[in-house]
Order: C-alpha cells, then structure tokens, then sequence
C-alpha cells in the first residue's frame, strides 16, 4: 500500500534547483536519503512536510505527518518534563513510549531542565523523541544524528528502526552517517548533481544500488569491519579500493 507519492517535482531556490523524479514510499518501508550537501535533500523533506511548495509537480497524499526538521528551535517556556507531558499528554504514561522512547534516550533524566537551556545534543534528542511519539503514517527526519554522541546516534538509529516496525509505519530519513543510514534503511534515496547549483534525486531503489550510487559518486569505497560491522573507509589507491571499483561493489561486498 502506497502511503505517499510524487511526481516530477520541481523547486528554485534563488541560483539552485532541485528535480524530484517521481517516486513513492510504502507503507512500512524505511527509506534513508544519502546526498552531498547543497543538493536539495532539505527542501525535499520540506516539501514532503507540506512546509514548502514545488514549482511544479505534485504530491498525493492524505495521511498524517510527523516532521523533526534539520535546524531545532523552540521558544517553549517551561522545562523538558513540561513539554513532554503537555505534548504527549496520556501517551507519557504509555509503557511502549516509556521503556522504548524516552528511556534508551535519557529524556528523563533532563526532565528538571528548562528546554531553553538545553545543548544541541539534548534539543536533539528530545525532538526526535518527541516527533517518534506522535501519531503518524510517515515520519520525516532531517539529519537525527546531528550533536549527538556514538552512544545516542546508535540509541536513536535503533529507536527509529524499532518505532517504524512495532507500529508497522514509513519514513524518510536523512543523515549523513552512512552506518545510522545503514542500520535504518531498507531502501535508499540519492540526490546527485552540482552542490548550490542542482541537485536530482534517483530511487527509492534497494540499498545495494542506492550505496554504489552514493559512493561512485564520491569515488570512495567502504569496508565493513569483521568484528563490529561497522563501514570504514578504504584507503584511496589501495589494493582492496581498486578490486571494489571494479567490481562496482563500493560498499556491499556481496
């Protein structure tokens, strides 16, 4: 079941312009965006979120969003614990929210906190619980992994991933760690093209094709680490860079 789709999008920006080609996002499916910067992957998630209009193009959809927007800020007055009950309301008390949102992220531990005292790392980690606990068809997320910690990036990855299965819901990630992107996805959206010039969008298609998108167009490979199957960078030039080039393989090595 389709839960949103678009077609031919179009949107300037001053001297840049972005290409949506058309797509979809299925109900359950989980769709990392990978990109270099200045290529439009924002103004897509803006669009998409109904925030921003396309020149030209179409979106079809009638279903419930939930958007953390890549720059956070709130004017709330009161402390994290305010704001949380008075957003979530009954939904605090909920032992799914509680044990598998708030807690892997320590949101109660800065309940005393006044949410205009917070650090970018701890604002983030709110608003991505925040946006989690809301009731939606499809949850768009610019940059989750940005001020936080390995420790939180890998809590919140897991969050994501487990939040969207339990509740059987989509949504449309972008971050620029490869490895969250990785452990999230189960497709892939890449934007290429000119940073502050163009940028076009290819996929959704599956992770294999969208990472040897991605990476060919960095000219970069990646191994995974045996021990923690972590992506690290192979060095450029090297004996296994080269095998995996030529065997488009830049980051799956089957």
């Amino acid at each position: 079941q389709t839960v949103i789709r678009w077609m031919d999008l179009t949107k300037k920006l001053g001297d840049f312009t972005i290409h949506v080609n058309p797509g979809e996002i299925k109900s359950g499916q989980v769709i990392g965006v990978l990109g270099r910067n200045a290529l439009g992957k924002t103004t897509l998630m803006k669009i998409l979120a109904g925030v921003m209009k396309p020149d030209t193009g179409t979106v079809d959809e009638n279903i419930k969003i939930a958007y953390k927007p890549q720059y956070i800020s709130t004017d709330f007055d009161g402390t994290v614990e305010d704001l949380v009950l008075s957003s979530l309301k009954d939904l605090a008390a909920s032992g799914f929210v509680k044990n598998e949102i708030l807690k892997p992220l320590d949101i109660e531990d800065m309940y005393s906190l006044k949410v205009s005292d917070l650090s970018g790392g701890e604002l983030q980690r709110l608003s991505i619980a925040l946006t989690l606990c809301r009731d939606a068809d499809l949850y768009l997320m610019d940059e989750p992994s940005a001020h936080l910690d390995s420790v939180y990036r890998m809590a919140a990855a897991k969050i994501i991933r487990r939040v969207m299965e339990a509740n059987k819901k989509s949504a449309l990630i972008v971050d620029h760690d490869i490895y969250l992107i990785d452990l999230i996805s189960d497709s892939l959206m890449v934007f290429s093209g000119t940073p502050g010039v163009s940028g076009t969008t290819f996929g959704p298609t599956d992770m294999k094709d969208g990472m040897n998108r991605f990476l060919s167009d960095l000219g970069i490979t990646f191994r995974r680490d045996e021990a923690t199957r972590r992506p690290r960078i192979n060095k450029l030039g090297s004996a296994l860079d080269r095998e995996q080039k030529t065997s488009g393989n830049y980051y799956y090595s089957s």
